[in-house]
């Protein structure tokens, strides 16, 4: 299933040939002034050009990406929770040499992704690792390769394992969604955010928004519900969706004070 065509601009695997590729052509991502273009997991693969990327992040958690980046670029999370390993996000690369590395680690037993722009090939994860994956219902259509490895949730959160804790955001997609891991960082609880909750330079900071590469603010409404979903929940590191987009301390208040400021900027403009 390696040859299944893939979106080089996204990463998004489709079980069969397609001229378009939504993803890039909804308002939150783009398609390349040179046009929609595509390849495959095996073309990648055989073309000498890329390696995975496996690299401790943090306390418990393994970076999971390639060398170098493929479409969007994102590297995922392992979780080595005592539940099991779980895969948070999802990199659009992986080969025999990944699977194996992570075998060695205690392979996955679960995967969860926090919005579409990282589906990419998680149906070969699953597979590979003999996974379920979990997606909120909110972005049903916006699965590119359905499966029966696909397990759709529900409402404002889902408990992925005894101790991860799946949230629904809302934010960038109606099925956004962060993992809250109370035991990371040492008991001190880490948010796993993608860029649900994007993870900016200034790390005293986060940001919301609707399109990154569109630069369209996420509306106000939806900022004030995540903080208030947040608020109840401990935790100490955020970690984004990019290599080393890490919040080390106060994540809690961090997000609280973005929050805030963002409002008071948006609503200052109406």
């Amino acid at each position: 299933m390696s040859e299944l065509p893939m979106c080089r601009t996204c990463g998004m695997q489709y079980p069969e040939p397609r001229a378009d590729c939504p993803i890039c052509e909804d308002v939150r991502q783009y398609v390349p002034l040179t046009g929609q273009a595509w390849t495959d997991l095996a073309a990648l693969r055989s073309s000498g050009e890329y390696e995975g990327r496996i690299e401790e992040q943090g306390p418990g958690l393994i970076g999971v990406g390639s060398t170098p980046k493929f479409a969007i670029g994102q590297r995922a999370l392992l979780v080595r929770a005592g539940s099991g390993n779980f895969l948070w996000d999802c990199a659009a690369y992986l080969d025999d040499a990944v699977v194996q590395r992570i075998t060695e680690l205690g392979g996955i037993t679960g995967i969860a992704i926090s919005h579409p722009h990282y589906y990419t090939s998680m149906v070969e994860w699953a597979h590979a690792f003999d996974a379920p994956i979990y997606l909120h219902e909110g972005d049903q259509q916006w699965i590119g390769r359905p499966d029966p490895s696909i397990r759709l949730w529900s409402g404002t959160t889902l408990d992925a394992a005894d101790d991860l804790r799946l949230i629904n955001l809302g934010v960038h997609f109606t099925g956004g969604t962060v993992l809250h891991w109370p035991a990371g960082e040492q008991g001190r609880g880490a948010l796993l955010s993608g860029d649900i909750v994007q993870v900016i330079p200034d790390r005293t900071h986060v940001a919301f928004m609707y399109s990154y590469p569109n630069l369209i603010p996420e509306r106000p409404s939806v900022v004030r519900r995540a903080a208030e979903l947040l608020e109840p929940y401990a935790f100490d590191a955020i970690y984004g969706a990019w290599w080393d987009a890490i919040v080390h301390h106060d994540g809690h208040e961090v997000v609280q004070r973005s929050a805030k400021r963002y409002l008071a900027h948006t609503l200052e403009a109406f």
